[in-house]
């Protein structure tokens, strides 16, 4: 075993060879995905109506207030033994649960009435209705 003068005494661990380079495949790229707000200034936020944007955003607020509270009420009786807070934020959590509820229930039923109007402009009204008590018989 013969070594030329610039490889003398250097030995390459974990560098691949030529050979090596050849047989292993290209790595793939990635497709790209068009988000839904690429420019980050929420323009594309304006093409959602109103009264949907409002219920989404209160809802949400409430769902997250009921998560938190119930989660910690509980949390708060056993260990801290605070029995009298810890109730409080058990009632408060399963109060703003309720309202989440309602909150999209009054949605939906602004939703039903939009369409029953639409409906009634386009001459279809008893067929419509027909529709939507079925559709309500299906819900829980």
């Amino acid at each position: 075993m013969f070594f030329d003068e610039d490889d003398e005494g250097e030995v390459s661990f974990g560098e691949s060879s030529d050979a090596e380079r050849d047989m292993t495949p290209d790595i793939p790229k990635a497709p790209s995905v068009k988000t839904f707000d690429d420019d980050g200034d929420f323009s594309a936020a304006g093409d959602v109506d109103g009264d949907t944007l409002r219920a989404f955003v209160v809802a949400v607020i409430y769902a997250n207030a009921a998560v938190l509270l119930v989660a910690l009420g509980p949390l708060v009786w056993f260990f801290e033994g605070w029995s009298r807070i810890g109730a409080g934020l058990l009632v408060v959590g399963a109060l703003a649960g309720i309202r989440t509820y309602q909150t999209y229930r009054s949605w939906d039923r602004s939703r039903d009435a939009g369409d029953e109007d639409d409906a009634d402009d386009e001459g279809g009204g008893a067929e419509s209705a027909d529709h939507s008590d079925r559709d309500r018989s299906s819900e829980p």
